[in-house]
């Protein structure tokens, strides 16, 4: 088994210079600029505790500047006397933070609209479509960036409208700034989108200026967040639906491999219940992640423990089982779950920042803490990570309703580090359409990360653009005015032929709903010269011959 050994070293000056003056233009300042002491965490096999570095001896030779995959044994001394280890040094994000210079060239942020296969519906709200903010940064050196800032009504704290606009502010900050460490652009984020009111779009900043800079040293996100795997399992969610609704999802999902189903419940007790009895017909060798979204009150919470146990169900994991400022019935759900039932219970709307998770671990309020980047942001989710650990509490991570572009940073985080007991990072797999190119491998519930540099993934910017932020605002001149004036005309409404359009691959049922509705607004598309470009592409024509709507003769 591995074991984590954090140990104090002090690097020779002369070693480091070498190290980090890889050229002239270095983004790596000289070692005279920061402190030579590190924290390095050594994974080493069959000891218990590092004493003492006696030496360091490198055994791979490096290219001049090279800091990734370098291999070194280690001589340290311990209990048991002297033990060699051999580890390899990763490159992690507290490690540079200080050390490597960002020079913000661009930063964009547009609509990321995104239509699912079904209406999401949990207790506190009902999603018919994504409506996220997508962030790009591009650094001086041509590297690019990318983040996503989730928007869930009544879960986050802002609307797209205002994730947009607060996007653009801290972008022309970054843009304003001159040549900085990523440490010090990190904290301005943080002071122009603090708490949980900008916590969303704080997520969206960090993770594309992360993943940037993750580009310019051409190391994927999961490597530089400490390389423990390049792959995770995630469980897959039912919504709140009917029970034979959620039948025929779960038996779907179980022919897709999925172990863990996690159930959105939390209105209705007695409707909940029924769904987790037809559930179990069809799925009867899954596992159950039951999540209120702080539905019920505590006695109700009680009572699906209770019921549960009388059917002979017992679920993985309980979550936020009441409403998140009920702290006093968290804390006794938690106790009878765990005692009684040997549940655990996980709170998530309950944590959103740091003060949270200590009041949760000093008053013993839940036994595993939901991450989800955005609440609480990338540097905000990695102390409470910290914290949490040390207090011996499980960790779970989780999203919004997200794309692979904020999901798949995520997931190279849990990757990465190794040690979320729970994932839960399913929810580009309920989308209808896939904006995102690149990026990670799918294969049923196993996620697996490439060795491309930084996220992997990237939008098309421009074909993003024109969908989403692109209004048709003339009048209609076609003879069919009559069914133009009984159709919204809106190049928004054609979004889920986006995929089919820039990738050459089939368009979907929706798609080809949406061209046919949209055919007596298609003519003034094409003499919109912002839209034409996109419209009459022959691949816009093609998805729209293959859906038996050819373009019209305008």
């Amino acid at each position: 088994m591995r074991k984590p050994v954090r140990c104090l070293l002090r690097r020779d000056p002369v070693v480091e210079q070498r190290r980090l003056s890889k050229s002239p233009n270095s983004p790596f300042k000289s070692p005279s600029e920061h402190s030579h002491e590190f924290h390095w965490v050594l994974y080493a096999i069959g000891i218990r505790y590092c004493v003492q570095i006696l030496s360091i001896i490198r055994l791979s030779k490096q290219p001049e500047g090279e800091i990734i995959d370098t291999h070194f044994a280690v001589v340290c001394e311990n209990e048991g006397g002297d033990s060699t280890v051999r580890v390899r040094y990763e490159l992690r994000v507290q490690e540079f933070d200080e050390t490597f210079t960002v020079n913000v060239q661009r930063a964009e942020s547009r609509a990321l609209n995104v239509p699912l296969f079904e209406p999401f519906t949990i207790a506190s709200s009902r999603l018919e479509m994504v409506e996220n903010v997508a962030i790009r940064i591009e650094l001086s050196n041509g590297c690019v960036g990318w983040g996503e800032a989730p928007i869930l009504p009544f879960v986050t704290a802002e609307d797209q409208p205002t994730a947009i606009t607060k996007a653009g502010e801290v972008g022309e900050l970054l843009q304003q700034r001159p040549p900085c460490n990523l440490g010090s652009a990190m904290m301005q984020i943080g002071e122009t989108l603090p708490g949980h009111e900008f916590a969303s779009v704080r997520a969206g900043v960090e993770m594309a200026l992360i993943d940037a800079v993750a580009n310019s040293i051409n190391i994927p996100l999961w490597r530089l967040f400490g390389g423990v795997s390049n792959s995770i399992t995630t469980d897959i969610t039912i919504p709140i639906t009917s029970a034979s609704n959620a039948a025929k999802l779960a038996a779907k999902y179980r022919d897709q491999g999925f172990k863990t189903l996690k159930l959105k419940v939390g209105k209705d007790l007695r409707a909940d219940i029924e769904v987790l009895q037809r559930i179990r017909t069809v799925h009867s060798d899954c596992e159950f992640i039951l999540d209120a979204n702080e539905g019920y009150d505590t006695e109700e919470a009680i009572q699906v423990l209770d019921k549960l146990h009388e059917l002979g169900v017992t679920p993985t994991l309980f979550e936020q089982p009441v409403h998140r400022d009920n702290w006093e019935g968290l804390g006794i759900v938690s106790r009878i779950a765990r005692d009684k039932y040997g549940v655990s219970v996980a709170a998530d709307e309950s944590c959103r920042s740091l003060s949270d998770v200590k009041r949760i671990v000093e008053e013993d309020l839940a036994d595993v803490i939901n991450i989800k980047l955005a609440k609480v942001g990338v540097l905000g989710a990695i102390e409470i990570i910290e914290v949490a650990r040390a207090a011996g509490l499980s960790l779970m991570i989780g999203g919004m309703i997200e794309t692979r572009l904020a999901m798949g940073f995520s997931g190279h985080l849990a990757a990465g580090l190794g040690c979320f007991k729970y994932i839960d990072l399913d929810t580009p797999l309920l989308l209808s359409e896939d904006p995102v190119h690149g990026g990670y491998e799918v294969s049923g519930a196993v996620y697996k990360f490439t060795n491309a540099g930084g996220h992997g993934g990237f939008l098309h910017w421009d074909n993003l653009a024109c969908l989403s932020e692109c209004k048709f605002l003339g009048k209609p001149e076609s003879n069919e005015m009559a069914m133009v004036e009984a159709v919204t005309c809106n190049p928004m409404q054609m979004s889920p032929c986006i995929s089919a359009i820039i990738s050459s691959t089939p368009p979907s049922k929706l798609c080809c709903a949406k061209i046919k509705e949209q055919k007596p607004c298609l003519c003034d598309y094409l003499k919109n010269p912002s839209l034409r470009n996109f419209v009459d592409s022959p691949n816009a024509r093609k998805v729209a011959n293959d859906c038996g709507t050819p373009f019209p003769t305008c």
